[in-house]
């Protein structure tokens, strides 16, 4: 069964950091993309930061760049895989849901996805709030 738990959410004053992970299990994800969405009230679902399989290429959202920073870690035995979001600089503005996902398929492609419909699994979010 295939698992992505999501933690580190919490409510923080304008300026502070926080340090997002989400934990995958149930398959060899090894070889998948993984990324963070996040979805406001009121909004829609919107890209925030995504890292290949290799862990060498990373892309961000217009809005969190030089701010945000996505990393992933790998269990020995390869069960797990960790990937984390680690938010500097956090403004009211990114008071969302914050999701994680992997990619639809472990493509292995040097770079990794950005669209939504490139993930097919997903975590059942954790939330943000950033007071001003």
């Amino acid at each position: 069964q295939v698992q992505l738990v999501e933690s580190g959410g919490g409510l923080v004053q304008a300026g502070d950091s926080l340090r997002l992970s989400c934990e995958a299990s149930g398959l060899t994800f090894t070889y998948y993309a993984m990324g963070w969405f996040r979805q406001a009230p009121g909004k829609e679902r919107e890209f925030v930061a995504a890292v290949n399989w290799r862990g060498s290429i990373t892309y961000y959202g217009e809005s969190v760049k030089g701010r945000f920073t996505i990393s992933r870690d790998i269990s020995r035995d390869n069960s797990k895989r960790t990937v984390y979001l680690q938010m500097n600089s956090l403004k009211p503005e990114d008071t969302a849901i914050y999701f994680c996902a992997t990619e639809i398929a472990a493509t292995m492609a040097a770079s990794p996805p950005r669209r939504q419909n490139e993930y097919g699994y997903w975590g059942q979010g954790t939330q943000v709030t950033v007071s001003s």
